[in-house]
């Protein structure tokens, strides 16, 4: 299964708040948290739009029922 990510939707909350940073979190259904590719590509997207629009992607969390991964733990960030 694949969800679009938007980076207008995922930054709209942190400019209507003023927010300098964000942290993204998704789940995946499949249970096991191990950031797939199109993961790592969003979340450097969503880096790179941040950059431009002033606002930080600290990290993102991809959880499972196995647990978490933080691609800022994993060195993606």
């Amino acid at each position: 299964m694949t969800a679009i990510c938007s980076p207008r939707e995922v930054f709209k909350e942190a400019l209507r708040h003023g927010c300098a940073s964000i942290i993204v979190a998704h789940n995946h259904p499949s249970g096991d948290p191990t950031p797939s590719k199109e993961d790592i590509r969003v979340t450097q997207r969503l880096i790179d739009v941040g950059d431009l629009m002033g606002i930080e992607v600290l990290d993102h969390l991809v959880v499972g029922s196995q647990g978490y991964i933080s691609l800022r733990e994993e060195k993606y960030i």
